[in-house]
């Protein structure tokens, strides 16, 4: 079995402040989450561990909007302010082993909730305060403006996407609860093996199910879940979702050779949900690893295949779903009903995060189109900005050239030729041969 599995059986080595996975044995209770080597490996990652099983980590795109540099796809999508966002965890633990996963493999497994558990009002406080200390500590990187970084102290949003499975946590409700308590709104995200979990769970802004197959086969491929029942679960979640009446989300993560080629599938499944959205991005490739075996050349795909992957299944579901939206930089679109989302001709995509708290805490029944806001014209599929927000500055990183007033034609013109790849205007091995 993996070492994740084995939990306290095998030596472990100790880290100052740190328990281990046995600590909680030798104390006559459940076993803490993390063994020590793994608190080390993800604190050395970057993480910032919360008690025995939570975490929370500074996006990259949070650290990009206070800079001014622009904002990732939730922004472009629904209008979140990516430098006033928290991606966090309550469950570090997972039940998938996905070839793509960000952490490679460095956090633990379960199929069932087995360790000391934390409160939620611990675990939130705990988040917002490390959140704040890691944005007080950037607020004197280049770029960041004063008044940026007061806003990034006010959290307004909560990415529960960070590693693991965060809806395995007993108390997630209350936890999603403490969230909105402070008018900060959640973005659920899980990898579709816990069907009753969703089914208990209380509204959030937007709850996501990780779709990343259509087929039994490749959804073991892909995703190497735990779970010997893992299709029937994955299927009774994509179900469940049909009767959330907030904002749901199906999320494609497309891996070139693994799971590409079953457009007809894909569109099957939607009828299982029947989401308000379809996200679907390029998987985002996080260096070599022997756990995952993907490689940038030939399992990345370029933003126009992305583009028209999304056609194909919008053509497949007969326009019941249609391109409302793009962010080129990060290989995404989304897709959206025209019916519940396209108003007198125009988008809305993007949330009244406002009308969002003030619905959710009266305890009345609401929709998700209860608090859709317009979309801006910069983010609508095809606009020439391709997502990326006009009030923010573009910045490129080109190996081989300078920053000086002589390079600025070479950096327009490389510029333009990315572009013109990621769109499928010219093919990769022109611009490589130019």
């Amino acid at each position: 079995g993996d070492m994740e599995d084995i939990g306290g059986a095998a030596p472990t080595r100790r880290v100052k402040g740190s328990g281990s996975a046995a600590s909680g044995k030798a104390r006559g209770g459940p076993p803490e989450m993390l063994s020590a080597v793994q608190r080390a490996s993800l604190t050395k990652q970057g993480y910032k561990v919360i008690g025995s099983h939570s975490g929370v980590k500074l996006c990259r795109w949070t650290k990009a909007m206070l800079r001014g540099r622009g904002g990732c796809y939730k922004h472009t999508f629904y209008g979140i302010e990516s430098h006033r966002c928290m991606e966090a965890t309550p469950s570090l633990a997972c039940a998938n082993k996905c070839v793509f996963c960000w952490r490679h493999h460095t956090n633990p497994v379960g199929r069932s909730w087995k360790w000391a558990m934390d409160g939620p009002t611990d675990i939130v406080e705990q988040a917002v305060a490390m959140h704040q200390k890691m944005v007080k500590e950037y607020a004197g990187a280049p770029g960041v403006t004063p008044q940026r970084a007061a806003e990034g102290m006010a959290i307004r949003h909560c990415a529960l996407s960070l590693v693991g499975e965060p809806i395995m946590y007993p108390e997630i409700n209350a936890l999603v609860g403490e969230l909105h308590a402070r008018r900060i709104s959640s973005f659920l995200v899980t990898n579709a093996q816990f069907p009753d979990r969703i089914q208990q769970l209380r509204p959030v802004t937007q709850l996501y199910v990780s779709v990343d197959a259509a087929t039994p086969e490749a959804l073991k491929a892909v995703d190497r879940p735990l779970f010997a029942d893992y299709w029937e679960r994955f299927t009774s979640c994509l179900t469940a979702l049909r009767d959330k009446k907030q904002r749901t989300v199906y999320r494609l993560t497309l891996v070139k050779g693994m799971n590409m080629d079953e457009v007809a599938q894909y569109a099957a499944l939607v009828d299982l949900g029947r989401p308000d959205f379809i996200e679907i991005k390029g998987v985002t490739f996080c260096g070599e690893s022997p756990a995952s075996g993907l490689s940038m050349d030939n399992n990345v795909p370029y933003h126009y295949e992305v583009v028209n992957f999304s056609k194909a299944l919008c053509d497949a579901r007969n326009g019941e779903y249609a391109l409302a939206c793009e962010h080129a930089h990060s290989c995404s679109v989304l897709l959206a009903r025209p019916d519940r989302f396209l108003v007198d001709g125009r988008w809305h995509t993007w949330i009244d995060y406002e009308k969002f708290q003030e619905l959710q805490a009266s305890g009345k029944p609401f929709t998700s189109t209860d608090y859709s806001a317009p979309t801006p014209d910069w983010a609508v599929f095809g606009a020439p900005e391709g997502g990326f927000d006009p009030a923010e500055t573009r910045w490129r990183r080109i190996k081989g050239i300078g920053k000086g007033p002589e390079d600025a034609p070479h950096i327009a013109a490389t510029a333009a030729a990315i572009t013109a790849v990621q769109h499928g205007k010219v093919p990769a091995s022109a611009m490589a041969s130019a």
